[in-house]
């Protein structure tokens, strides 16, 4: 990883920050805090290639759901509508040609822990298709939702993230937005809360301690997702931005950032990505033409031996169409139609 700026983002000094802007009267919802609007630096040039290049963009102001959606509430909207997830449907052979017949059923990707050293190129060494796997078992048939009614509900696609947001009278936020809410008011800093990972030998994010896929030391006190609230708010005060489970934006995924060319002059205000998902694949997985959604925040299952994204500048590619045992989402109000 380098630790060099590039010279195009230190062309770019940034602004001074004006007076933030105030909200507009009271949330609109229980559990919303506001995310003033403003002019921050997106991305970096320090990690991972998907991130750069760090450039300036604006944002208008919005209410933000100061926590993760929880299984509680996701049984809710559940009870209320009769909601399948795409994880409980079942599954059209001609949309995965090739696949063995007995993963052609219903089911999700679950994190299983390695019991030693193995290929980090490999992730079927961790991570398996488990029949059966959906938002009510999260790691598959045996499992289930007691004593995690306020942890992050999980194995959510795309699909019933949107659904959720636009029952709850809500919507999910652009990347650019989230970014924005996950700094808290701290520019071009590497975590949500500094540049300090642990500031006085204190985790303040639910990641990996250790050495993954097999060694979690839990030092932060967790071993999967914990109870949303675990974590001290941001400044803006949203809780675990960083850690416990990815969350859905709906920008479309590209492999970099467009950034503003070094021009000043033309920050972009609201950017939300490709127009369309042509084109938004992962690069690591070129064949695989499922079109894919930004995440963001990084999850439990970060650690700095293979993924870092624990940051609110990192960025990962995920198949709209598939969910995980570590991807949640939460949702926005944007005050006025932009």
């Amino acid at each position: 990883m380098s630790t060099d700026m590039s010279s195009e983002a230190m062309k770019l000094e940034p602004e001074p920050s004006p007076t933030p802007e105030p909200p507009p009267g009271e949330a609109p919802f229980p559990d919303m805090t506001w995310v003033p609007g403003g002019t921050y630096w997106m991305g970096s040039d320090r990690h991972y290639p998907e991130e750069a290049p760090a450039h300036q963009v604006t944002v208008t102001g919005f209410w933000m759901d100061r926590f993760t959606v929880t299984n509680m509430q996701y049984a809710r909207f559940v009870d209320a509508t009769r909601y399948v997830t795409v994880a409980e449907r079942p599954l059209n052979p001609a949309d995965y040609p090739g696949a063995l017949p007995e993963l052609l059923v219903p089911g999700s990707l679950v994190f299983q822990k390695a019991i030693g050293r193995v290929d980090l190129r490999d992730y079927s060494r961790w991570w398996a298709y488990v029949p059966g796997a959906c938002w009510r078992h999260p790691e598959g048939p045996g499992s289930n939702l007691k004593g995690r009614g306020k942890h992050p509900v999980v194995q959510i696609a795309f699909e019933d993230a949107e659904a959720y947001a636009v029952w709850a009278g809500k919507a999910l936020p652009s990347e650019a937005e989230w970014e924005r809410a996950a700094r808290g008011g701290l520019d071009r800093q590497e975590y949500c809360w500094g540049d300090e990972f642990t500031p006085g030998g204190k985790h303040l994010a639910n990641t990996w301690q250790g050495e993954f896929p097999w060694q979690n030391l839990r030092e932060d006190g967790h071993e999967g997702t914990c109870a949303v609230g675990s974590f001290p708010p941001n400044g803006f005060g949203l809780h675990e931005m960083a850690g416990n489970v990815w969350e859905w934006t709906t920008d479309w995924f590209q492999a970099r950032h467009t950034g503003n060319k070094g021009k000043a002059c033309c920050i972009p205000v609201n950017p939300r990505g490709p127009a369309g998902a042509d084109g938004s694949k992962d690069p690591g997985m070129p064949r695989v033409n499922i079109p894919r959604r930004v995440l963001k925040g990084g999850s439990h299952l970060c650690a700095p031996n293979y993924c870092l994204r624990y940051r609110p500048a990192a960025r990962s590619p995920q198949a709209v169409e598939s969910g995980a045992s570590h991807i949640g989402f939460r949702c926005i109000v944007r005050p006025a139609a932009r």
